[in-house]
């Protein structure tokens, strides 16, 4: 499976963040997927959420189709969603090669005052074929849980996909925390951070391709780029004895004992 992660500094305007969305997409037919930043359309902006919002058959959102219609190229590409009655989501548009929006993905732990008063939180992880392979797509601080990925891999992904808008000082906890989710769950990790700064932030950058034993294969650093790679999905296979989704017990109980002393 061909990847491509597009460490990008968006625009702050979803117009021309829209096109170039399609133009990284239309650059790259050879690719099986494609991963753009956290809320990479308008970018990220928490102040004012309606100016940069749009629905998933907004003119921009259906030229991003087009363009993943065209190359036949799938794309997950992070965005302001409009959800309705004056509320607002941070979201992740998932498009199959053939254009057809697969699902929109809502970041279900939102970081800090500023996600936690604009946007509302998402109330389920989901798993999504995208050329042809079930992926678990995730938004920056999900990733920092343990939980998320561990619940979309029990329930099929192959793949875990994060896209993120991680800022100065947390890249030490995403270098860590995208390794560790791999090893976790035994899976592939894709992880697509941007760059660039707005809204008082220094994004890091470092996206990077996780195998499934925490092994980083290819990255690129805090500057602009595109990481093009190959995943063996067929050869990453745990052997047996470090099959950790097998070999998980659900039986346990947890036994508090406080030596009766007082809270």
């Amino acid at each position: 499976m061909k990847v491509s992660l597009a460490q990008l500094s968006p625009e702050a305007d979803l117009e021309r963040d829209c096109e170039t969305a399609c133009s990284v997409i239309g650059s790259r037919p050879e690719s099986d997927l494609v991963l753009f930043p956290e809320l990479f359309l308008g970018g990220y902006d928490t102040k004012d959420p309606q100016a940069v919002a749009t629905t998933l058959d907004g003119a921009g959102m259906k030229s991003i189709a087009a363009a993943c219609a065209e190359s036949g190229t799938a794309a997950i590409v992070g965005f302001t969603e409009d959800a309705g009655d004056g509320d607002f989501a941070n979201s992740a548009a998932c498009f199959d090669a053939d254009g057809k929006v697969a699902a929109a993905y809502r970041k279900a732990n939102l970081f800090g005052p500023g996600e936690r008063s604009t946007f509302v939180a998402g109330g389920s992880m989901t798993v999504v074929r995208l050329a042809g392979r079930p992926v678990g797509p995730q938004i920056c601080f999900d990733m920092e849980f343990p939980e998320p990925s561990r619940l979309m891999a029990l329930a099929g992904a192959e793949i875990l996909a994060t896209i993120a808008a991680n800022m100065e000082p947390y890249a030490g906890d995403h270098r860590l925390a995208a390794r560790a989710r791999a090893l976790d769950n035994r899976l592939p990790h894709l992880y697509a951070n941007r760059i660039g700064t707005q809204s008082g932030h220094r994004f890091t950058g470092e996206s990077c391709v996780i195998a499934p034993d925490g092994t980083v294969l290819a990255e690129l650093g805090p500057e602009e780029g595109i990481l093009d790679f190959e995943i063996e999905i067929e050869l990453a296979r745990p052997d047996r004895d470090t099959s950790y989704l097998e070999l998980l017990r659900s039986d346990l109980d947890v036994i508090v004992n406080d030596n009766g002393g007082e809270a």
